[in-house]
């Protein structure tokens, strides 16, 4: 959409709360138009949006560490683009920035609440996934909340999914000695093994994890990244080893309206003098530049991996996001939606 010519632009708004699991019917993409600039602020087109699963946690009205999404209103997430028009010092149209109003297809923002980032040799959306948030997110469980070192056993739960895939890559590159996931297909599981170097993984339908691990670590787990949650955590606390580290980084086990599975077993933590810290990645935005400046050295050497799932029109936001919910989506590393300016 020519957001200059025709003053408008769409957005995604939440029209409802979810009884249980998340449908398209609580969305609705509303045309809306375009408030003017005031000093101090830019227009900025998106061209691409994060979707990510902790958008389901927002979407229910429950105190949480981030506020609900409210209904009736633009939902925001994270997104890049290009500054259409500015009235702020410092920043110029045709400026490629990301910030955190995304979910619609152009946005009016403080000048504050930009970035400008570097496209000379990497593309826009890469910023959303393995050098933004979500790399922001694996570097920190694995290397300060678990604190990988040479010779680790480490075990990511949810490992196909943006944070697991590259928590998995950077153990690799900090020196583990074995790199385990879990995922939902078996399409997943080949993806973990041949293009992201893990050395074994499975597909936790197959079978109880438990059994899985005792074959994949014999010896014990010494760092757990969890994104699930529920009986992979249970079966990985059967296996630790004395001194092991769990850096607890999400409950997909529990989102859109499933059961908690209880974990049965925290005793083992005591007689294995386990360490399990939960971490938040927005407590931790001021190590964004040393995260970028090492991550960003893997990715330019190639050293680490990164996929998207990419789906073209902001009119599969709640199609990807949906997505990202279920076990057997064919969803795998970064979700993103593509936006293309139309005349």
């Amino acid at each position: 959409m020519a957001v200059t010519s025709k003053g408008r632009a769409r957005e995604w708004h939440l029209t409802r709360r979810p009884p249980a699991q998340a449908s398209a019917d609580d969305f609705a993409l509303v045309e809306a138009r375009i408030p003017e600039l005031r000093p101090g602020q830019v227009l900025v087109r998106n061209t691409h949006l994060s979707v990510d699963p902790y958008m389901r946690g927002r979407m229910d009205d429950r105190p949480s560490y981030i506020p609900p999404f409210p209904l009736d209103a633009p939902l925001e997430g994270g997104a890049v683009g290009v500054v259409v028009e500015s009235r702020a010092d410092g920043v110029k149209p045709g400026q490629v920035v990301e910030h955190f109003l995304g979910l619609r297809e152009a946005t009016v923002i403080d000048a504050a609440g930009v970035v400008p980032i570097d496209t000379d040799d990497l593309p826009a959306e890469i910023y959303l996934g393995v050098l933004g948030v979500t790399g922001l997110t694996a570097w920190l469980g694995i290397t300060q909340v678990a604190s990988v070192g040479s010779g680790d056993t480490v075990f990511v739960t949810g490992a196909a999914g943006a944070v697991g895939s590259i928590a998995g890559q950077i153990a690799r590159l900090r020196g583990a000695k074995r790199v385990i996931g879990s995922a939902g297909s078996s399409a997943k599981v080949r993806h973990l093994v041949d293009d992201l170097g893990f050395d074994t993984a499975f597909d936790y339908h197959d079978g109880a994890a438990g059994e899985h691990l005792a074959q994949a670590a014999p010896d014990g787990i010494d760092v757990v990244f969890d994104n699930v949650g529920g009986a992979q955590l249970e079966a990985a606390i059967d296996h630790l080893r004395i001194g092991a580290r769990l850096a607890l980084c999400g409950m997909a086990s529990q989102y859109d309206g499933r059961e908690p599975h209880g974990v049965r077993n925290l005793y083992e933590l005591i007689t294995k003098r386990a360490t399990a810290r939960g971490f938040l990645v927005t407590d931790h935005q001021d190590q964004m530049p040393a995260f970028r400046a090492e991550v960003g050295s893997w990715v330019r050497s190639g050293e680490i991996f990164h996929r998207q799932t990419v789906l073209d029109g902001i009119e599969r936001v709640p199609e990807a996001l949906l997505g990202l919910l279920h076990s057997g989506a064919p969803t795998i590393g970064k979700a993103v939606v593509r936006l293309q300016e139309q005349a």
